[in-house]
């Protein structure tokens, strides 16, 4: 049964465009079919998490993340009586807009921008569904619902202060309210992020040997998955031990989250999406208790996964990647593919060229950004033999 509080479907605020309703489809599922035929969605299945993408094929991508942020928030939005489309719409395109080589090449392209109205990812995510993704014959972009779009552009909560310009500009179009928190739907997408990274990460960081399981055993919550797991399975096999333990604290965060979320609504008790939007905090949330020892594995991961020495180091490759990628296309724009050479020619300031530039770099996936680069400049910008991780074998 639908919450009060969920979004109607039947209701929405519709899309920038008009176009014939579905028979089959509602609004939202319509939105995640888009979302999911797009051509930056595909390109997530080649672009970094935490490790560059070609450094193994069982570390996770931008693409399996988001699949798994999916899962998360789809469970947890119908447990919640919320509207499960509408929130895997927004689970699956909240990552659309990062650049290749993760939150180093964020970081990096960022910088660049910075004379140009800099760079976010997740405005940029906008400027793909609503501009970017150009395969429609009445318009650009996906013409999403308004709540897709808002749940896209503040799932994390209200966008205040300086908005970045590729947000300012569509929202100058299609007001979508960045003043105040979203819809439910979008509040479970960002925790279900939230749950999805902090699980997988732990995974990944085993994997590539960066820490010890040991060392997992002695971390808050994690500690109490390691004694049930020994407890009910003694001298169980060291993968199935780990992935047992990772597997309990993966359901205590979402059993926390539903369980805060809950009691948080109750208190509000919300009649209306309305009121959710306009609570003045958010509603999903997890627990103080929770969050506090969160906080310590992620302090951890900071330091011994993040910031790894092997890690490093190869960021230091890729962050030269997107700036002499950046330098080459502003310096001889006529290098950008054809089907870009429109925009190109209609640019009449280096700040509008600077943009177009940026949205072509983050477009790209880590493999395409890297043969690009050693086509360019005649080098590669890794060094044979360099890695942040060890090869590791078999399942």
């Amino acid at each position: 049964m639908a919450a009060p509080f969920a979004t109607d479907p039947g209701k929405t605020r519709g899309r920038l465009y008009d176009e014939k309703v579905s028979t089959f489809r509602s609004c939202f599922h319509r939105d995640r079919d888009r979302i999911i035929h797009a051509s930056a969605f595909r390109r997530l299945k080649h672009k970094t998490q935490v490790f560059i993408e070609h450094e193994g094929d069982y570390f996770r991508t931008r693409l399996t993340h988001s699949i798994e942020v999916a899962q998360v928030a789809r469970t947890m939005a119908g447990t919640l009586g919320l509207n499960q489309e509408l929130t895997e719409a927004i689970a699956l395109a909240h990552d659309l807009g990062h650049t290749p080589f993760g939150h180093t090449g964020e970081d990096e392209l960022a910088e660049l921008m910075e004379p140009y109205g800099g760079f976010d990812h997740n405005a940029q995510a906008i400027r793909i569904v609503t501009d970017l993704e150009r395969h429609y014959a009445e318009w650009d972009g996906l013409n999403l619902s308004w709540e897709t779009l808002e749940g896209i552009a503040k799932h994390n909560g209200p966008v205040t202060g300086d908005i970045p310009w590729a947000l300012a500009d569509y929202n100058r179009l299609h007001d979508l309210e960045l003043h105040t928190h979203a819809s439910a739907e979008a509040q479970i997408a960002a925790l279900s992020d939230d749950i999805a990274y902090n699980n997988h990460d732990l995974h990944d960081g085993l994997r590539a040997e960066l820490f010890s399981t040991d060392e997992l055993a002695e971390m808050p919550i994690l500690d109490g998955c390691f004694a049930e797991v020994d407890q009910l399975y003694p001298g169980l096999n060291y993968y199935r031990r780990r992935h047992e333990a990772l597997r309990r604290f993966f359901g205590i965060l979402v059993e926390d989250v539903l369980a805060t979320t809950k009691t948080n609504l109750d208190a509000l008790n919300p009649q209306r999406v309305e009121d959710v939007r306009d609570a003045g905090r958010m509603m999903v949330q997890f627990s103080q208790p929770l969050w506090e020892n969160l906080k310590v594995i992620r302090e951890f991961l900071f330091h011994r996964m993040y910031r790894a020495p092997e890690v490093v180091e190869i960021r230091s490759y890729v962050k030269g990647v997107v700036r002499e990628l950046f330098a080459v296309y502003m310096e001889q724009p006529e290098l950008l593919p054809r089907q870009w050479r429109k925009d190109v020619d209609a640019a009449q300031t280096e700040v509008a060229l600077a943009r177009i530039v940026s949205d072509y770099i983050a477009g790209m996936t880590d493999r395409f950004a890297l043969q690009e680069h050693e086509h360019l400049t005649g080098r590669k910008a890794i060094p044979a033999g360099r890695r942040a991780t060890p090869v590791q074998r078999g399942g």
